[in-house]
């Protein structure tokens, strides 16, 4: 999802957008032949993430700037360790300091996020699923931190998957009148899921042969009644009021999938730091 050449094209901007016209601070407290070393810690407990692109970072701006990991992405990373030893010209060091933490500090944050949400699902089987509602211009990072977090991918975006929502609905005439037009001209590679906020809706999804079935801010009793009248013809997927309180007893229903915006859209940055 991340290759090198994407991730290089992100931070070049990145670093333009803070750089601008030049460092003014570093610019003139150091010399081109200072070094400095540091060490990025961690000051709570997590899951590290974006460590190709925090290394990216450093290596756009000098190659000389030498970093030694003693984490990947998806680990497990406590208070006080130390996630990388970082030596090279301090004038770069120092000028890179802020993106790189920005980008780490925001993927570590959403891979810590739906790591609880995965683990708050408990003994059930449903997969926690993000959606489209990222920052833009971020959203391959974002859905990246939250495969390294244990989640799982709902569509990247509008060309993935066919999600026949409410307002699709209400223009196409019906339910069935949607799926029928849209069986005609997307290839077979192609899934349908339709968003359903009734049990009447579902019985229709079901008979037109729907892919993915939403069942969108249902109760749990409507869940597993819905889920049972599914009974394996098609992918079941929650959505709606979905949070660390809710999660666990929304796959209790026997759904297969829980799509959350929050863990992404509410996830907090992780506090890491970058301490000589």
């Amino acid at each position: 999802m991340l290759n090198n050449f994407f991730i290089e094209e992100h931070v070049k901007n990145a670093l333009q957008e803070d750089i601008g016209f030049g460092d003014i601070t570093t610019d003139y407290l150091t010399n081109e032949e200072d070094r400095m070393s540091c060490v990025l810690n961690t000051r709570v407990d997590g899951i590290f993430c974006g460590k190709n692109v925090f290394e990216m970072v450093f290596k756009v701006l000098s190659p000389s700037i030498n970093i030694k990991f003693y984490f990947k992405d998806g680990d497990v990373i406590k208070k006080g360790d130390k996630i990388a030893d970082i030596e090279g010209p301090a004038r770069y060091i120092l000028m890179g300091e802020r993106t790189a933490l920005n980008y780490a500090q925001r993927m570590s944050g959403i891979a810590t996020e739906t790591n609880k949400y995965q683990k708050a699902v408990g003994e059930y089987e449903a997969r926690i699923v993000d959606t489209r509602k990222t920052t833009p211009g971020f959203r391959a990072f974002e859905k990246y931190s939250v495969k390294a977090g244990g989640g799982s991918l709902h569509r990247f975006n509008l060309s993935d998957c066919a999600m026949i929502k409410d307002n699709h609905i209400k223009y196409a005439g019906s339910l069935t009148k949607a799926v029928e037009k849209l069986r005609k001209h997307i290839s077979h590679a192609h899934k349908i899921e339709v968003e359903c906020d009734t049990i009447e809706q579902v019985k229709e999804a079901v008979n037109c042969g729907a892919d993915i079935i939403m069942l969108d801010n249902m109760s749990l009793d409507t869940m597993r009644e819905c889920v049972k009248l599914i009974n394996g013809k098609a992918i079941v997927e929650a959505s709606g009021n979905v949070n660390l309180n809710t999660v666990h007893d929304i796959a209790a229903t026997g759904v297969d999938i829980i799509s959350s915006s929050a863990i992404v859209a509410k996830a907090p940055t992780l506090d890491l730091g970058l301490d000589m």
